[in-house]
This record gives C-alpha cells, sequence and structure tokens, in this order.
C-alpha cells in the first residue's frame, strides 16, 4: 500500500511540476505581451532604455521580496498550491489565509501529502470564486458605484486587509507568545516610526522571521541545557 502511494505521489508531483512550469510560462508570456502587443497596435511603444531603468529600479526592491515569499510560502502551500497562488496572485489577502484555514479545518500539518492535497484544492477553489466575484463585479459595477463609493463606507474597505490578518494573526500568535512578542514589538515600532517601509513588507518579513528563528534557538539551547542540568 505505502509502495502504490509512494508511487502515485511521485506521478503526482511530476505532473504537477509539468503543469505548474506550463502555466507560468503561459503567464509570464501573456504578462510581457499583452503591453507590448497594446504598444505596437496603438503606436505607442515606451523608451526601451527608460523602460529599463525603471525595471531595474522596480526589481531591486521585488526580487528579494519574491524569493523571500517563495521561501516563506512554498512549505505551507506544496508544490500545486504554490503555482496555482503564484499564477493566480492575491497570496498575502487570500490565498494563504484560505490554505491556512483550510489546513486547520482538515486537521493537516505543513509538510505532509495531506496538506498539500488540502493546500492545492483550496486554493483551486479560491482563484475560481476570485475569478467569479471579478466577473460579478465588472457586470455591477455601474449599478453599484453609488454604494460602494458611499464615505461611509470607505474605512471599511481600508480596513479589510488589516482586519484579515489581525484575526488570523491572533489565532497563530497565541500558541507562541514569547515568540511572537519581540518581532511584533520591533515591526510594530518600525512601520511607526518610519510609515514609508510598509512598501517593503517582503524584506521585514525576512527581519522578524529571523528574530523569531533566533528566540527560538535561544529557548531551545536553554531547555536542553535545563535538562541536561537535571
Amino acid at each position: 500500500m505505502d509502495m502504490n502511494r509512494d508511487a502515485y505521489m511521485a506521478k503526482y508531483n511530476e505532473k504537477t511540476h509539468l503543469y505548474g512550469r506550463i502555466g507560468l510560462w503561459i503567464g509570464i508570456i501573456l504578462l510581457l505581451a499583452a503591453p507590448f502587443l497594446m504598444g505596437l497596435s496603438l503606436d505607442a511603444m515606451p523608451d526601451l532604455g527608460a523602460f529599463g531603468k525603471g525595471l531595474a529600479q522596480i526589481a531591486i526592491i521585488y526580487i528579494p521580496s519574491c524569493i523571500v515569499e517563495f521561501l516563506i510560502y512554498m512549505p505551507m502551500l506544496g508544490a500545486g498550491g504554490s503555482y496555482l497562488a503564484f499564477i493566480t496572485g492575491n497570496l498575502i489577502n487570500m490565498k494563504i489565509p484560505c490554505a491556512l484555514n483550510a489546513r486547520d479545518i482538515a486537521g493537516t500539518e505543513a509538510g505532509t501529502t495531506e496538506n498539500e492535497i488540502v493546500s492545492t484544492l483550496s486554493i483551486a477553489a479560491s482563484s475560481l470564486v476570485t475569478t467569479l466575484v471579478i466577473a460579478l463585479g465588472v457586470l455591477l459595477m455601474i449599478p453599484l458605484r453609488p454604494v460602494l463609493e458611499a464615505p461611509a463606507l470607505q474605512p471599511a474597505f481600508n480596513n479589510v486587509v488589516p482586519a484579515l490578518f489581525g484575526a488570523m494573526a491572533w489565532k497563530y500568535f497565541r500558541r507562541g507568545k514569547k515568540l511572537v512578542a519581540i518581532p511584533l514589538i520591533v515591526m510594530t515600532v518600525l512601520f511607526i516610526c518610519m510609515p514609508g517601509l510598509i512598501g517593503s513588507v517582503g524584506f521585514l518579513m525576512l527581519i522578524s522571521g529571523a528574530i523569531a528563528i533566533a528566540q527560538a534557538f535561544y529557548y531551545f539551547r536553554r531547555e536542553n541545557q535545563a535538562a541536561k542540568a537535571e
């Protein structure tokens, strides 16, 4: 039974990587081709030298952030979930909360085969629902515009993501309050003193993660020393 399961998972992972890479390449080609084709068809191509300089300035910021996100989210989502999430986007505010919630409901653990299947299914469902909601939003944009632009609702729209992650954060923070306290205090003070760093969340996640890992290692060594002393 275990051999059959291992063989099936090996075949599943092989197909996942094959279709995932094909999907990524299609996505990259479409993202790059669409604006250039529009520029050519409308005779409005930008200066490629200026374009390259602008791209380099943005890449310096976003490439480290992308690497950090990949290293953090890949163990949570597995191969299938990662391909779907990075192709469809909205990781932080949709895909990651959906996958984590599904994992808690199913009772799976990160790094297991079961968690990878659950993450893939949850992110696929989230992507389909997102597409449906966007389609409905486009169709209903004009009729609902007065409601959506009402001043009374603007504070709610501005705080959707903080409210979502605040609720989720407490759920996980309470399991390890000692590990959470210092990174949370450091990042809170940093953002209050330097609000402009909000745009560098990906890089700061690496710093806060390093602080948490250092704390965990310190507590681990201290507990081991106390156990040996006893």
